[in-house]
């Protein structure tokens, strides 16, 4: 009995000593969490940490940081000031747009959170089909003469991006300058990564990753703070942006082809000083990784202007201090009167972007949300679904694209006057963890290319219904809502 006895002695203390830990972990947390979080954010850290307290204080030492290093926030705010005073054609031009005042106001505030102007005389064609934006990119590439700067969350060598990355090494061959980035995680945890590597190693391209994750070399930060734009430059006179990523339409991944699973995508190719600023964003990011200043490259190019748009680009992500895209979508939204169309595949609002949507539908406008019917991630897609029911209430219509699809595309309209395309979901990661680029297109034009793409897929959908909502099995509802809480943790 004697060993019983000591046994159960010692663990008693150990036990004891735990609680401790525990209670202090519990009692200093409370008081560091909350503080320049959203308090959304900051309780579902605090349920984590209160339930499972050594857990959730781990989980909180990796991912609770949601600022970059302090290096690449001073590089931000270097670049930024280069373009207020010194990249001289940019910092120089005037907008002639005359529309409405809220959408001048929304263009005053881009300028002032993200440093760069609304610029008039573009030409933007929008490119819904996924292999024929691709091949629309490596034509540009092929007749890039000085230099190619290309940026993307996600890269593979595979079947359908090998005649871009073909375009792309033969133009280094050939005496262009080309930059590459993509992200590391993005991109890492696609099949065919190592491939990719010893392809870009063999070529002439000048490559980094962003963002990267490489402890042995000192290179270490939150593991998903991402870097999630897609960029494509060529001699600052042709850009595309968009949704895409360069990788085939299932992933790579046999189990998406088996189910016939294809991502649904909407790219730009732009022309005019649209293209500049643009390539200040990939400037930016180039500089970040690399301490290559490419400031040269930073002018409008002197020629006709190809269109007649007006457009302004509205970087974000964590190496601002404000949360660029976030204000603008709120902005944007609040100032409707009319029509709002929305496309975006991961929708989990922080509140003010619930607020600002319900409120507009809730005074008449017409409000519409395009969605995937099933999402390819599973807590995302079910936090989403936690949304619809106070949507369906407020009287937004929502559109699920059909399985086995996934409606990748993000882009919304306002009225009749204000388009938007880029990067960034509506989901609190692209507000405050991933690094985004979206483009501000003003003008009917842009409203009715856009609002025909918006049509091709609800012709792809059906649309959920409240009382249908309503009547999901129970089991589904309590998914949901667990799921919600975990959209909150940042």
């Amino acid at each position: 009995m004697l060993f019983p006895f000591q046994f159960g002695t010692e663990w008693t203390w150990l036990l004891g000593a735990w609680a401790i830990v525990e209670i202090v972990l519990r009692v200093v947390l409370l008081g560091v969490i909350p503080g320049n979080r959203r308090p959304t954010t900051a309780m579902a850290w605090l349920l984590a940490v209160f339930l499972v307290p050594s857990v959730g204080f781990v989980l909180f030492l990796l991912f609770g940081n949601f600022r970059l290093s302090r290096r690449r926030r001073e590089q931000q705010e270097q670049v930024n000031d280069r373009v207020r005073a010194g990249t001289s054609a940019l910092a120089d031009v005037v907008s002639n747009y005359s529309g409405p005042e809220w959408v001048t106001s929304a263009g005053e505030l881009n300028r002032r959170l993200g440093s760069l102007p609304m610029v008039d005389g573009n030409s933007v064609e929008l490119i819904p089909g996924y292999e024929e934006s691709i091949k629309a990119m490596a034509e540009a590439v092929r007749g890039a003469k000085k230099f190619v700067n290309a940026e993307f969350y996600i890269m593979s060598s595979d079947s359908v991006t090998d005649e871009l990355l073909t375009e792309l090494e033969n133009a280094a061959v050939r005496g262009v300058n080309v930059r590459l980035l993509f992200d590391h995680i993005g991109t890492l945890r696609i099949p065919g990564y190592r491939r990719l590597v010893r392809r870009l190693k063999r070529g002439q391209i000048q490559w980094r990753r962003m963002l990267p994750l490489l402890p042995i070399h000192g290179q270490w930060r939150r593991p998903d703070l991402r870097n999630h734009r897609k960029i494509l430059v060529i001699d600052g006179e042709i850009a595309f942006t968009g949704s895409q990523n360069l990788i085939e339409p299932s992933y790579n991944n046999p189990k998406h082809r088996r189910a016939g699973r294809k991502w649904v995508e909407l790219m730009a190719r732009m022309e005019g000083p649209i293209v500049a600023t643009l390539n200040v964003v990939f400037a930016t990011d180039w500089l970040s990784e690399t301490d290559e200043s490419l400031e040269n490259q930073l002018q409008v190019a002197v020629r006709a202007t190809p269109g007649r748009m007006t457009a302004q680009v509205v970087p974000s992500g964590p190496g601002f201090v404000t949360e660029n895209n976030l204000r603008l979508f709120n902005t944007l939204i609040y100032s409707a009167q009319h029509r709002i169309s929305i496309c975006s595949p991961y929708f989990v609002p922080d509140d003010s972007l619930l607020y600002a949507i319900t409120t507009a539908a809730q005074r008449g406008v017409d409000v519409e949300l395009f969605v995937s019917e099933k999402g390819d991630q599973f807590l995302v897609h079910h936090a989403q679904r936690s949304y619809y029911e106070a949507l369906l209430e407020a009287g937004v219509r929502i559109y699920l694209y059909r399985a086995p699809y996934v409606l990748h595309a993000k882009h919304f309209t306002i009225d009749e006057e204000v388009a938007v395309l880029g990067s960034s979901n509506m989901d609190m990661r692209s507000f405050s963890l991933n690094m985004e680029v979206s483009v501000m297109l003003l003008g009917a034009e842009a409203v009715d290319s856009m609002r025909s793409v918006e049509s091709s897929y609800r012709e792809m959908c059906r649309e959920l219904t409240l009382e249908g909502w309503l009547h999901r099995p129970m089991l589904a509802k309590y998914v949901d809502n667990v799921a919600r809480l975990t959209a909150t943790l940042q």
